[in-house]
């Protein structure tokens, strides 16, 4: 092995180019002095252009498959990280209807890959480097499955009922991911968050396809009544929870964040186009609600999720800092301003891709 382990060695994130992992990498460079190696696959919601203003000293690129194990444990062995984030998910609902395999092969299939060398690497290390070496393994609210209107929100202690092959490919790399721990005693933590929003994220989620469909003078398609309830994290939030996460977690711990904002996706969509119609007002003067559509609803729709996020709270002291209102509204003005890098991220197999899913509806 190359030089220790230790509190200088760079961290690993897997997934870096997307848009958790890029806001992640921007996060810890801004806040932590150590390096980041970003492994990425680059599929189609990788962007390296995330990163592409960042310094080059703090940050080293590895275009690769966590799948690829000779890969991945030749990069643990040159760089010597004491930590590895792992983010690199297929994460979007409606592809996972579509096309179940590949959220199966990189969720279930990559993350035990993913823990397999991160195991045969630490078990290598010496003792206090073992003792400093953290796994946290990036999940989503999606796993618990649904909730009524009248349950109180998501613990760690609720059940896993995913409904969505997405979900239920996020459910079995958590319990991989808790398996290797217990079995083996891999320092892993597990985080589940809610619905994230921000810069950089790709346009085929809610909130950025509404402000690029808005500002194209295109249809807003809302899924069925639009009353699904969602609770909406800042990713920025998102990344400093994880951040904590690293420093003060737990070991073999699961930790909620959320955002302690539950809106139905309706009122998200409203609250884009009134702040569009303050923000870039339409040439005809007609509010941006005038576009909104409601579409078939896609199969299997979860009606809510919520996020109870005391234990991370309590234990580790992190709270959101932005509220749904503050942070949306910095979001559609990082959208606006940054008009170029969504027309740039919309290929023609985006664009083949919306067509797909919408065009029926």
């Amino acid at each position: 092995m190359s030089s220790a382990a230790g509190p200088s060695a760079p961290i690993i994130v897997t997934g870096g180019a997307g848009f958790i992992g890029s806001n992640f990498i921007r996060c810890w460079i801004a806040n932590e002095p150590t390096a980041v190696i970003n492994l990425d696959k680059l599929t189609y919601a990788g962007n390296l252009e995330n990163l592409s203003d960042l310094p080059g000293e703090r940050l080293e690129f590895v275009h690769g498959d966590i799948c690829d194990s000779a890969l991945v444990k030749g990069l643990l062995a040159r760089r010597r990280p004491r930590a590895i984030i792992h983010f690199a998910a297929e994460s979007h609902v409606d592809r996972s209807i579509h096309g179940p395999d590949a959220f199966i092969t990189t969720n279930v299939v990559g993350t035990s890959c993913l823990l397999e060398c991160t195991r045969d690497y630490w078990q290598r290390l010496p003792a206090d480097e073992q003792a400093a070496f953290r796994f946290i393994h990036v999940s989503t609210d999606e796993v618990y499955g649904m909730l009524t209107p009248e349950e109180p929100a998501f613990t760690e202690q609720h059940p896993f009922r995913p409904n969505s092959p997405y979900a239920a490919s996020k459910a079995a790399s958590d319990h991989i991911a808790r398996a290797w721990h217990h079995t083996y005693g891999l320092p892993v933590i597990t985080t589940n968050c809610s619905n994230n929003y921000g810069p950089y994220q790709f346009p085929e989620k809610l909130i950025p396809l509404m402000i690029h469909n808005a500002l194209a003078g295109k249809p807003l398609p809302v899924y069925g009544d639009g009353l699904q309830v969602r609770d909406w994290l800042h990713v920025e939030d998102h990344c400093d929870a994880i951040r904590s996460t690293l420093a003060t977690g737990r070991l073999g711990e699961t930790y909620n964040i959320g955002g302690n904002s539950e809106k139905p996706n309706i009122a998200v969509v409203q609250t884009i186009c009134d702040l569009l119609d303050a923000e870039r007002p339409r040439a005809d003067g007609k509010s941006y609600r005038t576009q909104i559509a409601f579409v078939t609803d896609r199969p299997g729709h979860d009606r809510r999720y919520a996020i109870d996020s005391t234990k991370i709270q309590s234990e580790l002291g992190w709270t959101p800092r932005e509220t749904f209102e503050s942070g949306l509204r910095k979001t559609v003005r990082w959208y606006l301003a940054n008009q170029v890098w969504t027309e740039r991220v919309i290929s023609g197999a985006y664009r083949d891709w919306i067509e797909k899913n919408y065009a029926a509806r």
